[in-house]
């Protein structure tokens, strides 16, 4: 039996704090070239700055509001072999990546660079992906077509999806398969989001196309999405149920968790966000909100977990984490398998 297709998580997703300096920097020690960084504040409120290969550097979009994509010179400037390089984030009202003395953290993906023409679809898109990892970023131009299919080069059946459209003040759209192929959630809110066929065209995703709605194909927009599909021992995008304790559900992934999120599906809670560097203990009560441009939230008892060799359990009571009954969704990615496919097992911190 396979444990994992991933020995090395670290080769395609990492975590990387830093410190803002005010002028140029590289951040090093990512260990590859990252091919979507999610920057955030953590000191202070800031926004979430998204930036990607396909898009290009300078470029960034929010998960915490609508603002239309956002073209800054001096903001992230390049993707490297080994992380990123950073301007002096000096322009007049910053946009948090940089600037002088603030505490940041990157969570940052490997794709496959700046991307190539997919013609799976209906709609050319420009696709860069690593199906080992299964994760892809997508980009098209819409046409307002509901039904049309856009290839994603994943190879395997997408079980979650960010998809934004950069050139309008829009809501990012998320797909996690556990919810169905009629409902959407948008990443910059705290609802359930709706069920409808103007998201995904009640249809779901294939190994190589998934289908685009009315929200999701207007005649106007210019899409970007990230796409993921399950690698074993590297990546899960499941659900559970809230019990309401101190001694929360349990949820298997089959690694240790190097980074997760969670949101509340049956009544409003916030994305909360959670990974292996913050505090680097458990029991882990540090969170970001990826629908809010808030500090980092340290100490939490109410949105408590602990990072385990094979999951992460649930320890706080927060109605965004764990009210009895409640059904939560999460996706997550490992800083080590369960067990590696020489059978080398793996321990809780």
């Amino acid at each position: 039996m396979a444990y994992t297709t991933i020995n090395n998580p670290s080769d395609y997703f990492n975590t990387k704090l830093y410190t803002g300096n005010g002028s140029t920097q590289s951040i090093t020690g990512v260990g590859f070239q990252p091919d979507w960084v999610w920057l955030k504040r953590r000191d202070n409120a800031g926004r979430h700055r998204l930036f990607d290969a396909v898009r290009g550097a300078t470029k960034s979009i929010r998960s915490d509001d609508t603002e239309v994509e956002l073209t800054r010179a001096d903001s992230l400037t390049s993707f490297d072999s080994d992380g990123f390089t950073l301007g002096a984030d000096s322009t007049s009202g910053g946009i948090n990546v940089n600037i002088s003395g603030e505490t940041m953290v990157g969570w940052n993906w490997l794709a496959n660079g700046s991307g190539s023409s997919n013609t799976d679809g209906d709609i050319t898109s420009t696709v860069s992906v690593n199906q080992t990892s299964g994760f892809s970023i997508v980009r098209w131009d819409g046409n307002g077509t509901a039904g049309d299919t856009v290839g994603h080069g994943l190879g395997s059946e997408m079980k979650f999806m960010i998809l934004r459209d950069k050139a309008q003040a829009t809501s990012s759209i998320t797909y996690h398969h556990s919810l169905g192929n009629q409902r959407g959630i948008n990443l910059n809110e705290t609802g359930v989001g709706i069920t409808s066929s103007n998201y995904w065209n009640s249809t779901s995703p294939t190994s190589s196309v998934f289908s685009t709605g009315v929200y999701s194909n207007e005649s106007a927009g210019e899409y970007i999405c990230y796409c993921f599909a399950e690698k074993k021992g590297f990546s899960k995008f499941g659900s559970y149920t809230g019990n309401g304790s101190t001694d929360g559900a349990f949820i298997y992934t089959g690694f240790k968790p190097a980074f997760y999120m969670v949101k509340r599906t049956d009544s409003t809670g916030s994305w909360i966000m959670k990974d292996n560097l913050r505090p680097g203990y458990n029991v882990n009560g540090s969170y970001f909100v990826a629908n809010d441009s808030l500090a980092e939230s340290t100490g939490s008892g109410n949105v408590a977990s602990d990072e385990l060799s094979n999951g992460f359990k649930i320890r706080g009571t927060s109605s965004s984490l764990n009210t009895s009954g409640g059904s939560y969704i999460y996706m997550a990615f490992a800083e080590s398998p369960f067990t590696t496919s020489t059978g080398v097992p793996t321990t809780a911190r």
